[in-house]
């Protein structure tokens, strides 16, 4: 396949289309980029070629109508001085030349052709490029993206974490009933110092009981 046939091809594909189909949309897009810009490398190196050419040729042409125009001064110089024949023979000369112009002007006719349509291509071929590359930047931050969802999804549905939080809960319920031990002690213990209280207050009334009789029998 020619340069210019593989970079028809790169303009009139759909890039969307390629992406919509890869398995890994990232390592498409790159191989993407790569050839384009292998292409865009080439198609200017051609270009650049054909340009050379197209000004071989001109500075040929130029120098053809120079040599035109010296056979028709030689044939008007025979005609002065009555050398029909001499006249005749550089008006042949100067038909061939007119001739090999002519073809000259054929070719370079193409090639301009031919360079403005590589023109147009190459500029398609950059805009597709720099689609590409633009596109390039956002597939690359949604797969790192999404990369780091799947890694996250996977951790917590890991089931060493799983087993960890499990552990957690039961160590959890461990200490809360060992503090609900202590609440039950503690209340316990302080209802017994409530009864011993109440004996010692009971017996203190008693003996002011006692202290008010004696103090009243006296």
């Amino acid at each position: 396949m020619s340069i210019f046939s593989r970079m028809t091809d790169i303009i009139n594909s759909n890039i969307s289309s390629l992406l919509d189909k890869a398995e890994n949309p990232e390592k498409m897009i790159r191989m993407v980029i790569q050839e384009m810009e292998e292409t865009l490398v080439e198609v200017r190196s051609g270009t650049a070629k054909i340009i050379a050419e197209r000004k071989t040729l001109a500075r040929r042409a130029e120098h053809l109508n120079r040599q035109s125009a010296d056979w028709e001064k030689k044939a008007e110089l025979a005609l002065t001085k009555n050398r029909e024949d001499l006249a005749k023979a550089a008006l042949v000369e100067r038909s061939s030349i007119s001739s090999t112009i002519e073809i000259l002007a054929k070719d370079m006719a193409k090639l301009d052709e031919t360079l403005d349509k590589l023109s147009n291509e190459i500029e398609q071929l950059q805009g597709k490029l720099n689609d590409a590359r633009a596109r390039q930047k956002t597939i690359v931050m949604r797969t790192r993206a999404t990369q780091s969802r799947l890694d996250i999804n996977m951790q917590l549905h890991n089931h060493t974490i799983d087993n960890a939080m499990d552990k957690f809960e039961y160590y959890e319920k461990q200490i809360d009933m060992m503090e609900g031990h202590m609440e039950s002690v503690h209340v316990e213990q302080k209802g017994l110092q409530s009864e011993f209280d109440e004996l010692a207050r009971q017996e203190k009334i008693d003996q002011e009981l006692e202290d008010l009789k004696s103090k009243l029998n006296r």
